[in-house]
C-alpha cells in the first residue's frame, strides 16, 4: 500500500497541481490531506473546488477551525481573506471534515497532534528558536495513540521520526508555504530554505512502514506575484525563497 500524504496547501493551487502530477507519476494507491488547505492570500476558492472534486481523505486543520469561527479573535489576514472568497458550499465542506481520521488499522491522520490541531508534534518552540522535539516530548504529544503510523502536519517542516514505541511519525512538510512566522506560543520563525512544494509517500512492506519525503519544483514565482498583489510581502518572500528573513 502506497499513500501520498499532503498537508498545509494554504490555497497554493499551482503547488498542489505540481504535487498531484508528481504523485500520479509515482503511482500511489490513496491520497490523504491533513488540512490547512485554503487559508492564505492566494487562491482559496479555486483550491477548494480542486480538492472537493477529488476522492481523497481530508481532515481539518487549525485554519479550517478558525475560518469557520466567523469573527473569531484568532483570525488573521489569511483567514479573513479565505473566508471572504468562500461561499456556503465550500464552508459546508470544511465543516464536514473530522479533525482526526484512522485509515485502516495502521495510519492515524491528524493536523498537529492527535489531541490538538494547533500543537506542534515533531518540533518544539523555545526562546532560542525552534528545535526538533525530544523522544519524550513526541511520546507525550501522541497521547497514547497506538497506530503504526501517525501522519501530522502544521509545522510545514518535512520530517520522519520513530516514537519510543517504534511508530513511524511523518510530517510531509507544506505543499503551499515553505516558511512563516508566528507568535504562538512565543514568536518564532519556520524556514525550509527552498520554494519547492513538499509531500510524502508512506508505504507498507509486509508489517513494516517506510516513508519518503519528496520535494517538487513548480512555478512558485507566479504565486509569489499573487501574494505581492494582495500586499502580503511576508508570503511573497517565503514563496520565493523558503526563508522569512
Amino acid at each position: 500500500m502506497r499513500i501520498a500524504v499532503l498537508a498545509d496547501i494554504h490555497g497554493n493551487l499551482a503547488a498542489l497541481e505540481a504535487v498531484v502530477l508528481d504523485l500520479t507519476r509515482r503511482g500511489v494507491d490513496h491520497v490523504v490531506n491533513l488540512g490547512d488547505s485554503l487559508s492564505g492570500p492566494l487562491l482559496p476558492l479555486e483550491t477548494a473546488h480542486f480538492l472537493m472534486a477529488r476522492d481523497w481523505v481530508h481532515i481539518a486543520g487549525n485554519h479550517e477551525r478558525q475560518v469557520l469561527s466567523q469573527g473569531s479573535a484568532e483570525w488573521g489576514p489569511s483567514d479573513t481573506y479565505a473566508h471572504s472568497q468562500l461561499s456556503a458550499r465550500e464552508l459546508g465542506w470544511m465543516a464536514s471534515l473530522d479533525s482526526t481520521r484512522l485509515v485502516g488499522d495502521d495510519v492515524l491522520l491528524c493536523h498537529g497532534t492527535p489531541r490538538s490541531n494547533s500543537e506542534y508534534c515533531l518540533e518544539t518552540v523555545e526562546p532560542a528558536g525552534v528545535r526538533m522535539a525530544t523522544a519524550q516530548e513526541v511520546e507525550d504529544r501522541l497521547g497514547g495513540a497506538t497506530a503504526a503510523v501517525v501522519a501530522c502536519g502544521h509545522t510545514h517542516v518535512p520530517r520522519s521520526m520513530r516514537s519510543p514505541r517504534g511508530q513511524l511519525i511523518v510530517n510531509p512538510g507544506s505543499v503551499g508555504v515553505p516558511g512563516y512566522d508566528d507568535t504562538v506560543p512565543i514568536p518564532h520563525v519556520i524556514e525550509t530554505g527552498s520554494p519547492d512544494a513538499r509531500y510524502a509517500i508512506i508505504e507498507r512492506h509486509g508489517d513494516a512502514w517506510e516513508s519518503a519525503l519528496i520535494s517538487v519544483p513548480y512555478d512558485h514565482r507566479s504565486m509569489a506575484r499573487l501574494a505581492r498583489q494582495r500586499h502580503r510581502f511576508d508570503w511573497e518572500r517565503a514563496l520565493l525563497t523558503g526563508y522569512m528573513s
